[in-house]
């Protein structure tokens, strides 16, 4: 079934890369819009972080110092950032399964929920079958770096948008109803982007290492070499408000998945 889906898969790339696209933007085989994110320079992590404690209980805090100290990092090169998570219809069309909680598939919206309970190493898989089928681009998980300095938009502070506005551009545990939305509903950040922060938690590419902004390169930074802990970033729809902002880091196993836990996917011109 899976060499079935495949191959349906690149029958319908033949038809939709023959759609013209924007310069700065471009249609994905699989029916996904990307945008081209510049390259630039952004201060990466926390720096409110006396306004971030106000927002915590006490204990809280020491785990918090994983997101210190926050460091000047240098994108060198533009790259692609798809504008929504992957959803369940994208995972399912290509994979050929149903990962997570049977009620989401069941819903009205299943189609438009953002795929969760996958691993990092099950997301590996999904991408490599999504290069075969594309000549002029490549697909990856985004570098921690790229993550955060496409959520920030050229913003800076705990969240690229308001505290009061948080319902407007971000689903969080108030907003929510304690479960997963649709993507793309609310509002976008400056670079066109949705649901960067809430929703789901998303995996990047990146090792992680709670002290690794200690040690990280000011340019094109991509996490320790080795390790089976990844990074996940971003904060979902089961977490408070304080959990969901723009510096926010969280990990978990590579073999392993959570219910609040999904991706978006990053994408180079070949």
């Amino acid at each position: 079934m899976r060499n079935l889906t495949l191959a349906l898969f690149l029958g319908v790339f033949v038809v939709q890369s023959l759609i013209p696209v924007l310069a700065d933007s471009f249609t994905s085989p699989f029916g996904q819009e990307f945008v081209k994110i510049p390259a630039g320079e952004f201060v990466m992590g926390t720096t409110d972080f006396d306004l971030l404690i106000k927002e915590v209980k006490p204990e809280k805090v020491e785990r918090l110092k994983k997101e210190l100290p926050a460091h000047k990092v240098r994108i060198t090169n533009p790259f692609y950032l798809a504008t929504t998570e992957v959803t369940q219809k994208m995972w399912k069309e290509i994979m050929d399964d149903e990962p997570g909680r049977e009620r989401r598939w069941l819903r009205q919206d299943w189609a438009q929920l953002p795929v969760s309970r996958v691993t990092w190493n099950d997301v590996q898989d999904f991408i490599e079958i999504i290069n075969r089928a594309d000549d002029s681009y490549h697909y990856r998980l985004p570098t921690e770096a790229e993550w955060e300095y496409a959520a920030r938009a050229g913003t800076t502070g705990l969240r690229p948008f308001a505290y009061e506005d948080m319902a407007k551009y971000a689903w969080y545990r108030q907003s929510s109803d304690n479960k997963p939305m649709p993507v793309g509903t609310l509002l976008p950040n400056a670079f066109g982007l949705y649901d960067m922060i809430g929703n789901v938690w998303e995996w990047v590419a990146d090792t992680f290492d709670r002290d690794y902004y200690k040690i990280s390169p000011s340019e094109d930074p991509k996490g320790p070499a080795t390790g089976m802990r990844k990074v996940m970033r971003g904060g979902s729809y089961h977490c408070s408000p304080e959990r969901v902002r723009v510096g926010i880091r969280g990990s978990y196993v590579d073999f392993r998945s959570l219910s609040v836990l999904g991706f978006r996917l990053a994408a180079d011109k070949k």
